[in-house]
């Protein structure tokens, strides 16, 4: 399966860990100080519309299933489902600063935070968890100063520019510097599958200048327009200081590819959840 666009370091590759396939960045890899992955479809023990590696206990799965995929995955990508720290996704910029206290909080215990698309932390050993069927997963390593985020970004958190709030949390919480930081744009839908309406494009006209509309978004016959998310997570990215050689984009389309990820669109609605996870090593 060719779906890796090469963009001056491998962007993504597909593993296999104990029957469990997942995604990862090489490019993250390389700062030897982080875990991470995204996971794919397969690999899990749901079943019909959650086939097979579903995360989500909110969507109607059965939940003794939906907690051995995380078993199953926390195996195969080597980390402890019990250090897991969940997001609480309303499509928000908000950034949730994850201390000692919060180990666990969405797995092994309830949260105790609501409306938070983002997460940063400075503890090793906590999973930072984010979760996705179209939207974009933001990986962010800072290597010097011992930092990661993870943030989810639909069209209104990419409106909203929540990679670089994310930036500039861990920035004030950790002192890191953009130039310092190896960002990952993860797979989500693409430009040719995300047909959105003109009052979308309204709000990206309202964030981005005027020379970057073109590569954002274009209008079709009827009204209707086509939305760039990688490629404003990428601008965004850049206006937020990070070196432009040090964000990595994958082209992998979650509604191009329904047997490989689930895809709200592709599905209409008909899905489970696949996860972003982060951590950095002890």
């Amino acid at each position: 399966m060719n779906f890796i666009r090469k963009k001056g370091m491998t962007a993504m590759e597909i593993v296999e860990r104990e029957g469990v396939p997942f995604l990862v960045f090489p490019g993250l890899d390389e700062t030897k100080a982080v875990v991470h992955g995204f996971s794919t479809r397969m690999g899990g023990v749901s079943r019909g519309i959650f086939s097979s590696m579903n995360l989500s206990f909110s969507r109607g799965d059965e939940e003794e299933h939906v907690r051995e995929n995380y078993a199953r995955l926390g195996r195969a990508m080597g980390f402890d489902c019990r250090n897991l720290v969940f997001s609480d996704q309303t499509h928000t910029a908000n950034i949730r600063v994850v201390t000692e206290a919060d180990r666990g909080k969405g797995f092994v215990s309830q949260k105790d935070y609501t409306d938070i698309d983002g997460l940063v932390t400075n503890v090793p050993g906590l999973v930072l968890a984010t979760f996705y069927a179209d939207c974009v997963p933001l990986f962010l390593v800072d290597p010097v100063h011992r930092a990661v985020g993870l943030s989810h970004s639909g069209w209104k958190g990419t409106a909203g520019k929540i990679g670089k709030r994310t930036v500039e949390i861990m920035g004030e919480r950790y002192g890191t510097r953009p130039e310092d930081l190896r960002a990952a744009i993860g797979p989500s839908i693409c430009q040719d599958c995300y047909e959105v309406s003109e009052d979308v494009t309204e709000q990206f006209r309202a964030a981005f200048e005027e020379k970057y509309w073109k590569e954002i978004f274009y209008r079709k016959p009827g009204g209707k327009y086509q939305l760039n998310l990688w490629r404003a997570n990428e601008l965004i990215f850049r206006e937020a200081g990070l070196l432009p050689e040090q964000i990595i984009t994958t082209d992998l389309c979650t509604c191009c590819n329904p047997g490989l990820l689930f895809s709200h669109r592709a599905s209409r609605g008909k899905r489970g959840n696949m996860g972003a996870f982060l951590m950095l090593k002890e």
